[in-house]
């Protein structure tokens, strides 16, 4: 009678002795495993950093970095005890083992894992102690009694080999979408304020005196002239005010910017503190005046600057009153 035994060796008893893995190997493994989704996760949180908080960008880079940590995780400690490998592993032929032969659960490559903070911490030497140690451990293998060896290649080499492509594909497209969203979200926008501070500064006080300024010969036109440098919701305040000076007795009212701050801005609006002298009347009844005024600009479809709001600070007063 001839009885058929199931092959139940593991694939580091296929090998006739035990081999260490060498350094360089166990390198491009962890690269693979860990550090192509630790740049995806880094990435992630520095542009998270520089992105408005709880906004739709900053969430997305949130979820991003979370789901690419939990596959590192479920690649890393999971996968090894399901299927005996990791993805980096099984690509070039690893895996880890403990000295004892137990069996290695993922709460174990969990507190190995854990352990290479030692490594780290001691200045990057226990990283590079394989190197010259005779079992060829790191920190991490020693405190907890393991050892990576090489074993029987992945009985789908191909398809490991397409999995790795894949993997370290996705996580160099999602490094440069999150680099694409850190420019497009925090750099393009800090240019956009830029120029809408430098185009508020040169613009807005031309503005804003061209919007206050108003002759009776031309009240018409000036009027009409000062309504088409408003906004649909600031153009009602304005008539309103046209209004009151047309039936009152106008007279010649010149502004011209004098000094201006931009407090705030966006790259379609901005608020600017503004100064103002100008003259009201004409020949020996001419008073030159001053008055401070804080206005809010908003950019149209069509990219020109527009008053959205004005508030009078300080009203026209004499020019030199108060000093």
């Amino acid at each position: 009678m001839t009885v058929v035994a199931e092959d139940t060796r593991t694939a580091t008893q296929d090998l006739p002795e035990k081999a260490l893995a060498p350094w360089h190997v166990r390198v491009a493994a962890f690269s693979v495993d860990v550090l192509a989704g630790l740049a995806v996760a880094t990435t992630m949180a520095l542009v998270s950093l520089a992105l408005p908080p709880y906004r739709v960008w900053w969430w997305v880079c949130m979820v991003v970095c979370a789901l690419v940590i939990l596959a590192v995780l479920v690649n890393r400690l999971l996968l090894p005890t399901v299927t005996g490998w990791s993805l980096g592993r099984a690509q070039f032929g690893i895996a880890v083992a403990r000295r004892d032969g137990k069996e290695t659960s993922p709460w174990w490559l969990l507190l190995r894992d854990l352990a290479h903070l030692i490594d780290t911490a001691a200045l990057l030497v226990g990283w590079f102690w394989p190197l010259w140690d005779s079992q060829r451990r790191t920190f991490a293998d020693m405190l907890l009694r393991t050892e990576v060896l090489r074993v029987v290649p992945h009985e789908r080499a191909e398809k490991v080999r397409k999995w790795t492509a894949v993997a370290l594909a996705v996580a160099a497209l999602l490094c440069l979408g999150g680099a694409g969203v850190g420019y497009g979200v925090v750099y393009a926008r800090a240019q956009a304020t830029d120029r809408t501070r430098a185009e508020i500064s040169t613009q807005g006080p031309k503005i804003v005196a061209q919007m206050l300024t108003y002759d009776p010969k031309n009240l018409k036109d000036d009027f009409a002239r000062a309504l088409n440098l408003t906004t649909d919701r600031y153009r009602k305040n304005l008539a309103a005010q046209q209004e009151v000076v047309q039936k009152g007795h106008p007279v010649i009212n010149e502004y011209w910017g004098s000094t201006n701050s931009v407090l705030e801005a966006t790259p379609n609006s901005a608020t600017m503190l503004l100064f103002l002298q100008g003259r009201r009347g004409e020949g020996p009844d001419t008073r030159y005046i001053t008055a401070s005024v804080r206005v809010k600009f908003l950019k149209s479809d069509e990219g020109h600057w527009l008053v959205d709001d004005l508030t009078v600070l300080a009203k026209p007063k004499p020019a030199g009153e108060g000093k």
